[in-house]
């Protein structure tokens, strides 16, 4: 059975990103993993000072996790298999070794909450995630509902080394998974990116994807970002597809003028897949 890990700090963001974790869960049958990791507060002093016991840490995680699992059990009716898991440590390090073991379908987090804190909490750590991270992760903006599913989905494409560096596996299982349309996403402007090469990559992808029948969308902007968020929302794309590091999502993702990024400020999902 699929899996969908949900990790959470309890947090309306959190909230916010589960709620849309468990309806994906429950339109393609899939289980659910909470997933809550906690560390031991250190005074900065001069002499480092432990603030809570280890004990009462892990009470304390154990019962939110347990009436949470209650809360998730409830709005599934029963129907979806819930699982939690506690552990003391690093966030993504415990996320990345549960993920490695379990073999998610999608690891579901928010992008950021509606408080500086969340900000914070939610910009780092989906940062980290993605970054570390080999399954796909999607990002859910604040305040966005599964609705109605996923009917639209759109791919950030360039047409470079499209072999090597296409998720193919993950992408079309994704599109089988939810029977949506796929669209390939290109921006240019004025031919800036176009190579020799790139007619014979557009076929490769094409080849690659043609069992789910993508359609092709050449957007001419002159920044990336800004065309692809227009076409999403102007297309009624459900969710977006991007490759990190083509993207350069984990570059100065938190500096002020970094404010087209495409996780952190998407009005839609964005699921994060490596490289081939």
């Amino acid at each position: 059975m699929k899996t969908i890990i949900i990790p959470t700090d309890f947090s309306p963001g959190a909230t916010n990103a589960m709620h849309y974790g468990i309806q994906m869960a429950q339109a393609i049958n899939a289980s659910i993993l909470l997933f809550h990791a906690y560390q031991v507060p250190i005074s900065m002093t001069d002499t480092p000072i432990v603030l809570v016991s280890l004990e009462d840490l892990e009470k304390n995680a154990e019962e939110q996790m347990s009436t949470l699992k209650q809360e998730v059990e409830h709005i599934c009716s029963g129907k979806t298999k819930i699982y939690c898991e506690s552990r003391l440590g690093n966030v993504i390090d415990e996320l990345e070794v549960l993920s490695n073991k379990t073999q998610p379908f999608a690891v579901v987090m928010g992008t950021k909450g509606s408080s500086a804190t969340e900000r914070v909490f939610f910009g780092s750590n989906t940062l980290t995630a993605i970054r570390h991270l080999m399954w796909p992760v999607i990002c859910v903006p604040s305040g966005k509902q599964f609705g109605q599913g996923l009917k639209k989905i759109g791919f950030a494409c360039d047409f470079r080394d499209v072999v090597n560096t296409t998720p193919t596996h993950f992408i079309k299982e994704f599109i089988k998974e939810f029977n949506a349309e796929l669209h390939v996403l290109n921006v240019d402007h004025a031919n800036k990116h176009f190579k020799p090469e790139t007619p014979e990559e557009s076929l490769l992808l094409h080849t690659l994807l043609e069992d789910v029948k993508p359609s092709y969308h050449f957007i001419e902007r002159k920044d990336i970002e800004d065309g692809i968020n227009d076409f999403t929302q102007k297309n009624n794309i459900d969710l977006l597809i991007a490759i990190p590091k083509k993207h350069k999502l984990l570059e100065g993702l938190f500096k002020p003028s970094a404010t087209k990024q495409l996780v952190i400020h998407s009005q839609i999902p964005v699921m994060c897949i490596h490289e081939s």
